[in-house]
């Protein structure tokens, strides 16, 4: 070791990542600015811009209902980039994790809502899959605390399913593509429900291991100490006094 530091041998100190992914010491430089956040911006920005384009001209013009799908189609697009390049890069940001899934169900909700305001959908499809994603969002600040459930292969097919179906329903299709769409969203309802309640299911579950955790942890002490006067045996006295430091060291 020379004692000099980084800048005085001509480097800044930090060093190079392979394939030019940010390492760990550029996690604190993640910018507001970043890639991610910009693309989630722009898919929030295209939210009105999506429901301008679908109601023009009363919302039955098929060249304008083209260019709403290719907003919508865009802001499906930049939500599956967005995600993996903060992952990846490290350019997690607090901004990025609450505009995130706002930006996902806002451009979602105002498809539903608008289609249904046409007459295109009907309003119980739109109460149950806003009711599903809403309620899930609520019921994430529930179990927080006690854990994060993993994206599930179902939830995935859910959110291919809804983006297809939605985007098909965009379209101004007759003939067998609108039988199809039909179909495509009768799929997306039902993997909405079943994911749903799988997603309750593990949540509730979560909850309660996370309960049963912590009360063990708080018993633990008080069982690790021996009754009293229980043995004047010299060795059940250490072993006793051994176990409640042992205890009070883990907690």
């Amino acid at each position: 070791m020379t004692g000099a530091p980084a800048s005085a041998a001509g480097g800044s100190g930090a060093t190079p990542v392979r394939g030019g992914k940010l390492g760990a010491a550029a996690v604190n430089q993640a910018s507001l600015w970043n890639i991610a956040n910009l693309l989630t911006m722009a898919r929030l920005v295209l939210v009105p811009g999506f429901v301008v384009l679908l109601l023009h001209n009363g919302g039955y013009d098929p060249a304008w209902r083209s260019f709403a799908w290719a907003a919508f189609a865009v802001a499906m697009i930049t939500d599956l980039f967005d995600g993996h390049l903060a992952r990846t890069y490290n350019l997690v940001t607090d901004f990025g994790k609450i505009a995130d899934p706002i930006a996902d169900k806002a451009i979602m909700g105002a498809a539903l809502i608008c289609l249904s305001y046409l007459g295109d959908l009907p309003w119980w499809v739109t109460g149950v899959i806003l009711f599903r994603e809403l309620g899930i969002t609520l019921m994430r600040f529930w179990v927080i605390r006690h854990g994060v459930i993993p994206a599930s292969r179902g939830g995935k097919m859910k959110t291919l399913a809804q983006g297809t179906a939605v985007g098909m329903y965009v379209l101004a299709l007759t003939g067998p593509l609108a039988t199809l769409r039909f179909w495509v969203m009768a799929l997306a309802v039902v993997l909405t429900v079943v994911t749903g309640l799988d997603y309750v299911r593990q949540a509730v579950v979560l909850r309660r291991q996370g309960l049963a955790a912590e009360r063990a942890a708080g018993e633990e002490p008080q069982a690790a100490e021996a009754p009293r006067g229980s043995s004047d045996e010299p060795g059940t006295v250490a072993e006793s006094a051994g176990a409640r430091g042992s205890a009070e060291a883990e907690r």
